[in-house]
């Protein structure tokens, strides 16, 4: 059945369930009181004892010796636990209670004396068979708060033997109860580990984890300074407030550095702002804000902080009193908190808010029960269930504390997962679109290859063939005429093939493949072409496209040179520097006027300029009568700009 609703819970809820059922169980575990039986022959448990109150007055000093024959009064027996109820009277009441040890003629060597408790705004003192054995060091009000236990020994040596009367001295302030717990006597090794371990619940493992749960919090604000969205800065108070309520259970009474009032009114407020940091922890957990009850719980602590100041000195019972209704104030707004808190996460199904509530529900018990214990409605010998409880508390905040940081790891696996995911697909789509981009690319570099050549054919083979096709139309032209234009025709298709090979940025490569077509035909006009060539550095830029005109340009000049000169010889040589490369074509026929063949407009000429500025180039040209002389000037790195020399 219990399966059945577990199943049928959400799992928010479900976690909570489980979450209550294990605080119960550490809540049972914590109430227990740690068992002291004396399970050992050689250990004594003594509850029978004898009262005596003495008549109200003045306080009187505690004597080195006392003869309790001598104490005015009636001994009444009573049992141990014994709590002294106070009728309302003025001065301090003195409690005087005697215990015959009775110890069996056996218990020899060693012995040791264990209190377990006792609670009383005021001072102890115990006599053994008429001597002072023990005086409590702390103050009436450290001594009501820290609850000692007492532990010293009564003999030493192995002939030793416990005293045979024990008489305690209790005194307490004005119209306040009091409470003795019983007592054990006994072999001072096993006394000791009964102490020890009892001390070790009840006030050791509290403090280790206190302490823990301080560096906890220093982390927590750490993360907070950097990180706002975090509530580093209420764990970091709730941790810093949960030791400080309890100091009085973590030091030594000759270490208390501040006044008694100081010290009630240090506590009372660590225990209220532990509260509210609590409910604004709760509040950002389940996510239902309710600014008017923050503002209102911090206003409360603000006032209750105020009225509570110690300025004035007060008497011992005042101060008291005040803190008991300070502490019911108290209960009240972690009432509130605690109903508010639990209501939210179970509406939220906040798993976080749901363990954060049913660990301050553990811890407003333990306090509700330890206030009652302040007012006597417990057992004296009980455990006082804050420390425990405060564990149960830290250990539940710094479950949250690391189950956020699985989460956020979590999460930030889950977005580096997600992240990577996006990065594949979008460099998925890079591949693509670069894909796409080449063919394009491609695409627009033969469509525009395509223009070139188709605009080159028709400028160049298509103007030729055009004037072929006139002479023979017109029947005027000659045979030689007619084979000069078929050749012409030639050539520019020639020229037009040759600039589509390779030639890897090598100038010369492309002048050899001139040479190669030009050769042969100024060989059969009589012509001797001599070739003077020089490495150049690599032309980058050079491309089909630029090819082309550098090889239109020298075909233009090796034609020049075949129509209007009666030249026998030609002349290649190259040249360059660290900017500028150059080609020269020198012939040695008659020459011609160079500036009246520019002002003429010829077309020739005026195409070999064009085509060398396309390139960021020049074109110069010289003629005497004993030649004429073209140079081509190409840049190594082309820059617009860039005007080229005079003079190569």
């Amino acid at each position: 059945m219990i399966c059945a609703m577990n199943r049928s819970m959400k799992p928010g809820r479900r976690i909570f369930s489980l979450a209550s059922a294990a605080l119960l169980l550490l809540a049972a575990f914590a109430c227990r009181s740690v068992p002291c039986q004396a399970a050992e022959p050689a250990v004594l448990h003594l509850t029978r004892a004898e009262a005596l109150e003495e008549v109200p007055g003045s306080r009187m000093p505690v004597d080195e010796t006392v003869d309790d024959a001598q104490l005015a009064g009636i001994w009444k027996p009573v049992t141990l636990p014994l709590v002294l109820k106070n009728p309302e009277t003025s001065g301090q009441r003195t409690t005087w209670i005697r215990v015959h040890v009775d110890a069996p003629p056996g218990m020899r060597g060693p012995t040791r004396f264990y209190l377990i408790s006792w609670l009383a705004p005021g001072n102890l003192a115990v006599y053994g068979d008429g001597h002072l054995l023990y005086r409590s060091p702390g103050t009436p009000v450290w001594n009501l708060f820290t609850h000692p236990a007492v532990v010293f020994p009564l003999s030493s040596g192995d002939d030793g033997a416990p005293p045979r009367t024990l008489l305690f001295r209790l005194d307490r302030a004005s119209g306040q109860n009091a409470a003795l717990s019983s007592f054990y006597v006994g072999d001072a090794a096993t006394v000791e580990s009964m102490a020890a371990r009892r001390d070790f619940i009840v006030n050791q493992l509290p403090f280790m984890l206190s302490a823990g749960f301080v560096l906890v919090g220093i982390f927590a604000l750490g993360v907070w300074v950097f990180r706002r969205n975090y509530p580093g800065h209420l764990l970091f108070m709730i941790s810093v407030t949960s030791m400080t309520r309890r100091w009085h259970f973590q030091l030594a009474p000759a270490r208390l550095p501040i006044p008694d009032a100081w010290f009630v009114w240090l506590t009372l407020n660590a225990l209220l702002w532990q509260v509210i940091a609590t409910h604004m922890l709760l509040s950002f957990l389940h996510g239902q804000q309710r600014p008017r009850l923050t503002r209102g719980l911090v206003a409360i602590g603000i006032a209750i902080a105020l009225v509570t100041l110690p300025v004035n000195t007060l008497p011992l019972s005042v101060l008291l009193r005040a803190r008991l209704a300070a502490q019911f104030l108290i209960i009240l707004i972690a009432l509130t908190t605690l109903v508010l808190g639990s209501w939210s996460a179970w509406r939220t199904s906040s798993p976080d808010a749901m363990l954060l509530a049913g660990a301050f529900g553990l811890t407003f018990c333990a306090g509700v029960h330890d206030y009652f214990s302040l007012l006597y409605m417990t057992n004296p010998e009980g455990i006082y269930m804050t420390g425990n409880a405060t564990l149960v508390y830290v250990l539940t905040c710094i479950f949250l504390l690391f189950r956020r940081y699985v989460r956020v790891l979590a999460e930030v696996e889950t977005v580096n997962v997600t992240l990577e995911k996006r990065v594949q697909a979008r460099e998925a789509e890079l591949l693509e679109s670069h894909a796409r981009l080449r063919e394009i690319e491609h695409e627009q570099t033969l469509s525009n290859e395509r223009q070139r050549l188709m605009q080159d054919m028709h400028d160049g083979l298509g103007s030729s063939l055009a004037s072929a096709l006139c002479v023979v139309t017109s029947g005027r032209g000659t045979d030689e005429e007619l084979e000069e234009v078929i050749r012409g025709c030639i050539d520019d298709l020639k020229l037009t093939i040759d600039s589509l090979e390779p030639v890897d940025a090598n100038l010369l490569l492309l002048l050899a493949t001139l040479r190669y077509r030009f050769d042969p035909r100024l060989r059969s006009a009589g012509i001797v072409m001599r070739w003077n060539v020089d490495d150049v550095p690599a032309l980058e830029w050079l491309n089909p496209p630029s090819a082309l005109h550098i090889l239109r340009i020298l075909q233009e000049a090796f034609s020049n040179i075949l129509k209007h000169t009666q030249a026998t010889e030609i002349r290649v040589t190259t040249g360059a520097n660290a900017l500028w490369a150059w080609v020269t074509v020198e012939d040695n026929g008659p020459g011609f006027d160079v500036a009246g063949a520019t002002q003429a407009g010829g077309r020739g000429l005026a195409n070999q300029r064009r085509r060398a500025a396309a390139l960021f180039g020049a074109i110069r040209l010289e003629s005497s009568s004993t030649g004429t002389q073209l140079t081509l000037l190409l840049p190594v790195s082309p820059q617009p700009g860039r005007v080229p020399p005079i003079s190569a």
